[in-house]
């Protein structure tokens, strides 16, 4: 077994319990894997272990690994520019840190042009992080939505959040809540990711559908060139 798949397995199985401890079933919740700084090599060999999307933080590096691998998924976790929208639609499946309405009608214009379809989730800052970049509150959640205007091109597929170190099951707990008070609006299911390798339980226990997982994944980052 190599050392990707031992850490895979032990992911699996904190996974798995975690469910287990909360009466969820393990497959309802997505295990991401964060390939940010990680060679292309290492990503082909969690891909021949069964993963086939990825996340990424930069969308330089994140655009030219789908141009090198594409027949894998790779999505945008990281803060987006107005100035890069275009070069994200065109190499990522899913944009997860869409904050703000002139992001969206940016992204809405171009993903006409390009004739594209690309889910959309809101990252949301419920807890002003100053430690992380992006995020809108809830007055900023309504705002989105209203410019995304239930564009066909570009489907809600939830929220993102990163939470504050020191109290994440409190905000685990506040995500659902905004979670279902949304779905009660727009009467359409909205999934959850959060959670990452420090606080995975405590987010699967509040009902998170998404992990985002790197180091504990892959190992070390590798420096930038």
């Amino acid at each position: 077994m190599t050392r990707l798949a031992e850490r895979i397995t032990k992911l699996r199985s904190r996974i798995q319990k975690a469910c287990a401890n909360s009466g969820r079933e393990s497959e309802q919740v997505e295990l991401l894997p964060v390939s940010k700084r990680q060679p292309l090599i290492l990503i082909q060999e969690a891909a021949e272990l069964g993963f086939h999307r990825f996340g990424e933080n930069y969308v330089q590096e994140g655009t030219g690994k789908a141009l090198a691998a594409p027949g894998l998924a790779f999505v945008l976790i990281g803060p987006l520019q107005r100035n890069k929208a275009r070069q994200a639609l065109t190499g990522f499946r899913e944009l997860m840190t869409v904050d703000r309405p002139e992001l969206v009608e940016r992204l809405r214009r171009l993903a006409e042009e390009l004739d594209l379809v690309r889910g959309i989730w809101i990252q949301t800052d419920l807890w002003d992080e100053q430690t992380k970049l992006g995020g809108c509150d809830s007055a900023g959640i309504a705002a989105v939505f209203q410019a995304l205007d239930g564009d066909p091109r570009l489907p809600v597929q939830g929220f993102m959040a990163i939470p504050p170190p020191l109290s994440p099951a409190g905000a685990f707990q506040a995500m659902a809540r905004l979670r279902e008070d949304w779905q009660q609006r727009r009467g359409q299911r909205l999934r959850l990711s959060m959670g990452m390798s420090a606080d995975l339980e405590p987010a699967i226990a509040a009902g998170s559908d998404q992990i985002r997982i790197g180091t504990a994944f892959f190992g070390d980052r590798q420096a930038p060139a």
